[in-house]
């Protein structure tokens, strides 16, 4: 039976054999698959060479080597470096902590890289950072966390600051006595940043002001126009926080010898962005740093909350309402000119109408606005600019400021020929603005009927409400006062009992830093043309004394007089008025 069996089995597997004669049979492991498995293997032999050549070239070139294949890099670790830098230099963090930084690079003598790690080393306590060699698989194979760990939205020169951030600094520091101690406790230089710039957004500062000395640092913010001593800091900390502010500008850091201006982008809560204007400039002791707050939206302000009143309002917004005629703002640097304009441009702007400003630069993004800025090293001046901007078919055109008689006869021809044009001068005062015209060489015959209002400003501080009292006026103040009350015109609308006046001033608080002051609103003298102040300007020769004669007697309250009329509201003190008015 065995045999039987044996025979069957011998016959089958014969006729196996037949049937696959002719037949290619297919081995169990394909020849694609085995050339695959051949060139991984050489791949492999391949980056292990070049890992070995990298390792082996590193003492020559006199820095440590590392292999990043497999090495556990973090988001805030490998988004130290902007993604597009690290693509232009050839360079990422690997690892950073609060004692050390490293970074890595397959060229780890390009001298930018120096630059880098200076930079990212002052956010440590030891401000020490080291460059490792890799190859350029190892380079490869890190750079892929930046697909996989992508910016965070809030990314700002090299550091990450959220508006909820701060939002709770801001909460944390209260005063300037909290924001020194905090300051001088601090290690960190980017911490130190933030909260410098927490401080100055809880005060209201518009700039602040970084000095180094002989011995110390000073850091001093302006509130509503006035500096103020914030925080005294240690000489010792200075190499580090100018290299750290610097690199958050995108500045270069080893340059100390000459001025530099950099930019800093802050995305705030609610979508809202502040843009920091950063200016450095060599002194005897090291640099100082200017950096000047911009909020990028300035939508809440309306022409209402100006601080123009009374007889003054109505008149001015009545030429604002006209389609053609200029508008001129006068007054010295740090006045309000361009705000005044910009809540004029916030009145006038709807989709009916094309607005167009010429700016240099631009401070305030307004949305529904055309906003051009001007470049003097690629010939865009401001002349240039207006008569482009007038082939732009515009309604409305704001030039930022009138500086030479080009400008100015474009300007008139604009408001001439079918356009309202706003813009300023820099005078002492309203009546100052027509011969400072005639003097820049504009013709009389056609300034005449261009002009159809002039305002002179200054900014006066307001009394802290919370600490605010009632104060004396000494006698030499009082006389003041009321001499310049008497000269109110007749038909001011005010009618001004000089027996019963009181007046007010802020005794300084914690919330108001013991100023006793804050915030500010503007004091104005605001004149339209008229007849007479026509023909004077027709005759050629108007003196500045005779447009405030006309002014006067055509109902304008003079700054000084607005000034004092606020403060017996209570708004602003008589110091204040006096301060910025002589």
């Amino acid at each position: 039976m065995a045999d039987i069996d044996d025979d069957q089995n011998v016959k089958g597997l014969s006729d196996l054999i037949k049937e696959s004669k002719g037949k290619k049979i297919k081995p169990v492991i394909s020849e694609q698959k085995v050339a695959e498995k051949f060139s991984d293997k050489m791949e492999t032999i391949k980056v292990k060479e070049l890992e070995e050549v990298a390792q082996q070239q590193a003492p020559g070139l006199g820095f440590p080597y590392i292999n990043l294949v497999g090495f556990p890099i973090n988001s805030d670790t490998i988004n130290s470096i902007p993604q597009e830098i690290a693509k232009e230099q050839k360079v990422l963090c690997f690892f950073k902590s609060d004692k050390d930084v490293r970074l890595a690079s397959p060229v780890p003598n390009n001298p930018k890289l120096t630059e880098i790690l200076k930079g990212l080393a002052t956010e440590t306590i030891s401000g020490h950072g080291e460059i490792y060699l890799v190859s350029e698989n190892s380079f490869n194979y890190a750079f892929k966390f930046y697909e996989k760990f992508p910016p965070p939205r809030e990314f700002v020169a090299g550091i990450k600051i959220t508006g909820e951030e701060l939002d709770k600094l801001k909460n944390e520091i209260k005063n300037f006595g909290i924001l020194n101690a905090k300051l001088n406790e601090e290690k960190n230089m980017t911490s130190i940043f933030k909260m410098i710039l927490a401080g100055a957004m809880q005060a209201g500062s518009s700039d602040i002001h970084i000095e180094a000395e002989e011995e110390k640092i000073i850091l001093r913010f302006r509130v509503d126009g006035v500096l103020h001593i914030v925080s005294t800091l240690s000489k010792k900390i200075w190499e580090r926080l100018d290299s750290r502010l610097k690199n958050i500008a995108g500045l270069k850091i080893n340059i100390t010898e000459k001025p530099q201006d950099g930019r800093i982008t802050i995305y705030l809560a609610k979508g809202e962005k502040m843009e920091v204007r950063v200016s450095t400039l060599p002194t005897a002791f090291g640099e100082s740093i200017v950096m000047r707050l911009l909020k990028s939206n300035i939508s809440s302000l309306k022409f209402e909350d100006l601080g123009i009143r009374g007889k003054a309002y109505e008149d001015l917004k009545r030429q604002v309402e006209r389609p053609t005629g200029m508008i001129i703002t006068t007054g010295p640097t740090g006045s309000g000119k361009t705000t005044s304009l910009y809540a004029i441009l916030y009145k006038l702007n709807n989709p009916e109408t094309k607005i167009i400003t010429l700016e240099d630069p631009i401070e305030y993004k307004l949305e529904g606005i055309a906003q051009s800025q001007i470049d003097h090293s690629a010939g865009y001046s401001f002349a240039d600019g207006l008569r482009s901007i007038l082939r732009q078919d515009p309604d409305i055109i704001m030039v930022g400021e009138l500086r030479d008689l080009e400008t100015v006869e474009v300007s008139i021809q604009a408001a001439l020929t079918g356009h309202q044009v706003l813009s300023t001068l820099h005078t002492n005062d309203a009546a100052g603005a027509i011969p400072r015209f005639l003097s820049m060489g504009a013709k009389p015959f056609l300034l005449a009927p261009a002009l159809n209002a002039v305002i002179g400003q200054r900014l006066v501080r307001k009394i802290h409400d919370k600490c605010k009292i009632e104060m004396e006026l000494g006698p030499e103040k009082m006389e003041r006062v009321k001499q310049a009350l008497a000269k109110l015109p007749a038909d001011s609308g005010y009618n001004i009992d000089l027996n019963k006046m009181k007046f007010y001033r802020g005794q300084g608080c914690d919330e108001c830093n013991h100023i006793g002051l804050k915030g500010r609103l503007g004091i104005y003298e605001i004149f339209t043309l008229n007849p007479q102040i026509e023909a004077e300007i027709l005759s050629g020769k108007a003196s500045e004394y005779k447009i405030a004669e006309l002014a006067h007697d055509s109902g304008m309250i003079s700054m000084v007089q607005d000034g004092i009329l606020k403060a017996l509201d209570g708004i602003t003190s008589i110091d204040e008025v006096f301060r910025v008015t002589e």
